[in-house]
């Protein structure tokens, strides 16, 4: 008869062919003494990490692999396969080799000893470090760790690490009020608790990534604070729909600017400079939608083009809702032309969202 599972890793995974056989190994030599199961959780990588790590699971038990097509994003990726797991811990890690490995059996006993809900490798603690980033890094660091822990319930010394252990039956208690969003998992289990939880803490040094790219960027540091915005304004309005009226306004904005050109500098007529500035104001939102709100859908490729056109369609129809709305108001009940305008224009944004989101992006 087999030993129960202590503790289930979970490895969130995208294009990390050339880690990930080498993480699975270097968790299995620390953890050598504790009965424990490795979950990667891949995002349909196209450098075949899934097909990788299905390989070594073929010989090694231990491993399995959780392939998500369709759904992308850190944080959700950790949430399915910590709902997926056995063990009576789980434990989350980033598969770059850029978190210290042997952190991990402090971590697990911290927990298991019940010291701890939650044990957390920190950089910012006795034996912990930032390793070789560059000032400018190390300063944004420090102001998304500023901010989150004033919002935060639980003292993190680095509540922006991704690397820590937390109870089973405490994950899945609190997942159900998780957001999913985002690359920051344990921002998110700690906003999702509704009192502070008992912590751990360990100092380890972050390195420097070897091989592949990082993942980080400014759209990912955009979702940070998209995910901050809905645990403190999102009840009142969803983070999603923030972004997309942001990106509106935005458009309307270069909508204005081409215009400008189009018809005050170039000459063209008012008709045909008006339809080359929604054409473009529109592709534009499209696109910077598709980056930054629907980021965990980004449509790629044939999928880019029938996104657009998909786009272009539902705002033609939210248009005419706009329009609609308004001259109804205004005419039929005298209701001021502003606030006419302004009730078309909030129902026009709100129609966008929905079918845009419904029928581009599928994520309604």
């Amino acid at each position: 008869m087999s030993e129960p599972i202590i503790v289930s890793i979970i490895l969130p995974t995208r294009n990390e062919a050339g880690n990930i056989a080498e993480v699975i190994a270097r968790t299995h030599n620390v953890l050598s003494d504790i009965e424990h199961e490795i979950l990667v959780v891949d995002d349909n990588s196209p450098d075949r990490t899934a097909d990788i790590a299905r390989q070594i699971a073929s010989s090694d038990r231990c491993v399995r692999v959780l392939e998500r097509i369709g759904r992308r994003g850190l944080a959700s990726a950790c949430i399915e396969g910590a709902l997926s797991a056995s063990g009576e811990i789980i434990a989350v890690m980033d598969a770059d080799l850029q978190h210290d490995e042997a952190v991990l059996p402090q971590l697990i006993e911290a927990v298991r000893s019940e010291k701890a809900e939650l044990a957390v490798g920190s950089r910012h603690v006795d034996g912990g470090g930032l390793g070789e980033w560059s000032d400018d890094r190390k300063s944004l660091s420090n102001f998304a760790n500023g901010l989150a822990r004033r919002l935060s319930k639980t003292p993190l010394s680095d509540p922006m690490s991704g690397f820590f252990a937390v109870r089973a039956d405490t994950f899945r208690k609190l997942a159900p009020n998780m957001t999913g969003r985002g690359f920051k998992v344990l921002l998110d289990l700690v906003f999702a608790s509704d009192r502070p939880l008992e912590l751990a803490e360990f100092g380890y040094v972050f390195r420097t990534r070897d091989v592949g790219e990082s993942k980080l960027d400014s759209a990912v540091g955009l979702q940070f604070l998209m995910m901050l915005y809905e645990r403190v304004l999102g009840g009142i309005i969803p983070a999603r729909f923030a972004m997309f009226a942001i990106v509106g306004g935005l458009g309307v904005a270069v909508h204005m600017g081409v215009l400008f050109v189009v018809h005050q500098v170039m000459g063209v007529g008012f008709l045909l400079g008006q339809s080359i500035a929604v054409i473009i104001a529109m592709t534009y939102n499209f696109l910077l939608n598709n980056l930054l709100t629907f980021r965990d859908a980004r449509l790629k490729g044939w999928g880019l083009l029938k996104g657009w056109l998909s786009f272009n369609l539902v705002c033609g129809l939210g248009a005419i809702a706009n329009v609609g709305v308004a001259s109804f108001l205004f005419n039929q009940t005298g209701i001021l032309w502003t606030l006419s305008a302004l009730a078309g224009i909030v129902v026009g944004a709100v129609w966008n969202f929905v079918m845009a989101s419904r029928f581009t992006w599928g994520r309604l």
